[in-house]
């Protein structure tokens, strides 16, 4: 009988605050992480995964992994990958770490990590890509790895089974085109706040060129700056293509309303994160004053149940989901089937490390078996660190395209995760004094 008998975690960072890759009104320096994590059982098998950081904070991430893992240490394997569903209740209801959360935060986003390698794992042993493995379970089977916990005023077990068989009519042609053809992606290249009005106009004017319909600005520091902005890429892009805007949760309720019917001008497709991500009432109040400019949110929303208050409320248009904030695969095929119930598309939050290689399994999964549409949906693209990835996200002519190797896409090359390990790794100390100039991790 195989047995879990490692949960390695590595603290791997990139200094990307030196070019100000990543920067908006909020994240102004971020050095883009992965607390890293590997499962290995006893026949040698391996499972991979991930939890997203800016930098500072990833040391507590990777603590945490090591403290959660003693859960799954010893744990046979079959039993484990057999029930996802029960292997992440082991995981986000320990009746002691728990307290922790609950459901939130640094505990939720560990918990996701082991439950995603336990994902790969099984997706590796199916020998599928994660996309494919979700698309072809039964709707049953799909039902069984959510937890209803607190959704079921919304989503109850039943209406799942329901958006499920519903989404298996037509799965086979879909996963065919998707094949063939990819899934539409946006991409935010060219928005980072710390960019030069030079480098915006030209990253945007490449974007289009690149086969791109919708390109998003990072917002809320000046709104002189923000106007000048907009401008600029609006003259660069034209009329016909969509741009969205991103506050990174800047505003308050007020504030937010104002700043966006004072950009109303350049036709902003939607604004992301206007305020707390908390304030549900708040980001109501909000759409309702903004109309038709669109409202969106998700990447740091920590669970189910803030998402199930949000479309409950009429709080956003567009649900953005995130790869590592929540407890892992099982709680974001709940977020799609939320999402489904009420009839709100899904257009996933990704850039970062490993942002895109992961989220992309969800949008494919989406359009496979669950919404069965593309309508207003596309996948965050940004251009960073995909090379240190087994598979790389390949874009072409402005759409995913569809991953084909085993697993949940969230390998990277054993050199570069030696180079890169804070603080020791060979690229750290490359980097060395310039980055502690520019006030990166290596100072931390």
């Amino acid at each position: 009988m195989s047995r879990i008998t490692s949960v390695q975690a590595r603290d791997i960072r990139f200094p990307t605050s030196l070019e100000l890759d990543g920067s908006d009104a909020v994240n102004v320096d971020p050095d883009y992480s992965a607390a890293y994590v590997t499962l290995t059982t006893s026949d040698g098998e391996q499972g991979h995964a991930f939890v997203f950081t800016c930098g500072r904070g990833n040391d507590v991430v990777v603590a945490a992994i090591q403290s959660y893992g003693r859960l799954l240490d010893g744990r046979d394997v079959d039993g484990l990958v057999g029930d996802l569903g029960a292997a992440s209740q082991l995981l986000v209801h320990d009746s002691q770490l728990r307290w922790l959360g609950p459901e939130k935060g640094v505990s939720q986003m560990v918990c996701g990590a082991l439950v995603n390698a336990l994902w790969d794992l099984r997706a590796r042993r199916e020998g599928k890509p994660l996309w494919r493995l979700l698309s072809e379970m039964t709707p049953e089977e799909l039902v069984s790895v959510v937890d209803f916990t607190h959704i079921r005023t919304a989503l109850a077990p039943d209406e799942a089974l329901e958006i499920l068989r519903a989404g298996a009519r037509g799965r086979s042609e879909r996963v065919a085109e998707l094949t063939a053809h990819g899934y539409p992606a946006y991409t935010t290249t060219p928005g980072w706040l710390g960019y030069s009005d030079e480098k915006l106009v030209r990253l945007s004017r490449q974007a289009v060129a690149d086969g791109f319909d919708l390109i998003k600005l990072k917002v809320g520091g000046s709104l002189d700056d923000d106007r000048r902005r907009l401008r600029l890429a609006r003259e660069a892009v034209g009329p016909d293509v969509r741009i969205a805007i991103d506050a990174n949760q800047r505003w308050e309720v007020d504030e937010a309303i104002e700043w966006v019917n004072a950009l109303a001008e350049f036709q902003p497709w939607w604004i992301e994160e206007p305020t707390s991500t908390d304030d549900i009432l708040g980001h109501a109040a909000i759409r309702r004053a903004v109309a038709p400019v669109k409202v969106a949110t998700g990447e740091a929303v920590a669970n189910r149940i803030v998402f199930k208050q949000l479309l409950q409320a009429e709080g956003i248009d567009v649900m953005q989901i995130d790869s590592t904030r929540v407890a892992g695969v099982n709680e974001n095929v709940a977020n799609l089937l939320l999402a489904a119930r009420f009839d709100t598309p899904v257009c996933p939050h990704a850039g970062g490390v490993g942002l895109c290689e992961l989220v992309q399994h969800f949008s494919f999964f989406d359009y496979a078996a669950v919404s069965g549409t593309m309508a207003d949906r596309a996948i965050e693209y940004v251009d960073h660190l995909h090379e240190h990835f087994v598979e790389p996200v390949r874009v072409r002519g402005g759409r995913y395209e569809a991953p084909v190797l085993p697993g949940i896409g969230a390998q990277m090359h054993p050199g570069s995760l030696d180079a890169w390990e804070f603080p020791a790794g060979e690229g750290w100390r490359r980097v060395g004094d310039r980055a502690a100039v520019h006030g990166t991790a290596a100072r931390s």
